[in-house]
């Protein structure tokens, strides 16, 4: 019988955080549950940082469905299996402090934690479902490329900027001849790039699943210009790379061991210029950075995150701990969190692009990339 859980927010942020929140808490609500929010993520189990959230009168959970951002925060460096510790002498170790997350769980009388997150985030949720805890995740990125669900919650919305980001380039394109490069997210995935270059109308888009030729690519700008196109957008995932080349690194984050520290950016720079040099046109980058993460949700992403936090709640009221809600078939459904962190079993592994990880990268014989090509977007290739 569950009577009191509660919800953690991890990662970076995306819209739909709040409504997935929102859900969880009315359908709690609804069952006579008591549910609480942990502050920052890990770093707030960790810390056995909690407050009520509720729906009723002021509470804190009321009227933020349309809201973006977290109302108990996130935290992007907080791999608690394998957490970073100053010592006084300034030394820097690593400890594995889930235990003392454990103990704090049990102290609250918590009977279920939900983790709202992506890949990095899941895979702790796998390593403390493997230590005892109920844990039940919703699948939470940008990059839409969390394994075993068809889509995560904050893609659209993230989508739907980078589109309204590529028609206002369009004009400028236009009017002064020059190829405009929008560089998005997409560290390991392309669906951002991918799908916003389909609704946006570009002519090109680079990802990191398919290895680019710039030669080829400026081809393409070429042609279109034979044929009296004196502009062209082309849209570049952060995580593109050429062919028999590397992804384009800013640097590292010190987030700790265990987290993705790898900080991505420059691309959209780098292909522009090449661009330029290639084809002879004006290029100009724009990169669209947390522009897609901010701001209220779409209406798809405030529906499917409420759907996600029911199912969610439903999950934990049928004691189906260890689980992801995801969507199959275009249905409501769940994974078990060993399935979705696939052979990164070792706890408090790292997270992120390794062999051992189940990212959901896009395919080629995915219905996007069918659609791409059939309408002449070229993909490096």
């Amino acid at each position: 019988m569950l009577k009191k859980v509660a919800i953690l927010a991890n990662g970076g942020d995306v819209s739909g955080f709040n409504a997935v929140i929102r859900a969880i808490v009315k359908t709690a609500e609804n069952h006579n549950i008591e549910c609480y929010g942990y502050i920052d993520g890990y770093n707030g189990l960790l810390k056995n940082d909690y407050v009520l959230l509720s729906t009723a009168g002021n509470g804190d959970a009321k009227g933020i469905l349309a809201k973006g951002g977290s109302i108990i925060g996130s935290s992007t460096n907080s791999n608690v299996f394998n957490y970073k510790i100053k010592n006084e002498d300034g030394t820097i170790e690593y400890k594995d402090l889930s235990d003392v997350c454990i103990q704090n769980i049990k102290e609250a009388g918590f009977d279920c934690i939900f983790t709202l997150g992506g890949d990095g985030t899941q895979k702790s949720a796998r390593d403390f479902a493997t230590k005892g805890v109920n844990v039940i995740g919703v699948p939470k990125t940008i990059d839409n490329d969390v394994a075993c669900t068809e889509i995560t919650f904050g893609y659209n919305t993230a989508v739907s900027v980078a589109m309204e980001a590529i028609d206002r380039l369009h004009t400028t394109g236009e009017t002064h001849h020059r190829i405009m490069v929008l560089e998005v997210m997409g560290r390991y995935a392309g669906w951002i790039a991918l799908e916003s270059a389909i609704a946006g109308g570009a002519d090109v888009a680079l990802i990191p699943e398919i290895p680019y030729d710039i030669n080829k690519v400026a081809t393409k700008i070429e042609n279109r210009k034979k044929r009296g196109k004196e502009f062209s957008i082309v849209v570049v995932a952060e995580g593109a790379k050429p062919i028999n080349g590397d992804i384009t690194i800013m640097g590292k984050r010190d987030n700790g061991a265990g987290v993705d520290n790898t900080k991505l950016g420059g691309v959209g720079q780098v292909v522009a210029k090449q661009l330029e040099e290639l084809t002879g046109l004006e290029a100009r980058n724009t990169t669209l950075g947390y522009m897609q993460r901010g701001g209220s949700p779409t209406a798809f992403d405030r529906v499917l995150s409420t759907k996600y936090g029911v199912k969610a709640m439903q999950l934990a009221l049928e004691g189906k701990f260890g689980t992801l809600a995801v969507i199959k078939n275009g249905k409501l459904d769940y994974a078990l969190l060993e399935d979705v962190v696939g052979n990164n079993k070792q706890i408090g592994a790292v997270s992120g692009n390794t062999e051992e990880s189940n990212i959901r990268k896009v395919t080629m014989d995915n219905d996007l990339i069918i659609t791409a090509r059939n309408i002449g977007i070229n993909l490096g290739d």
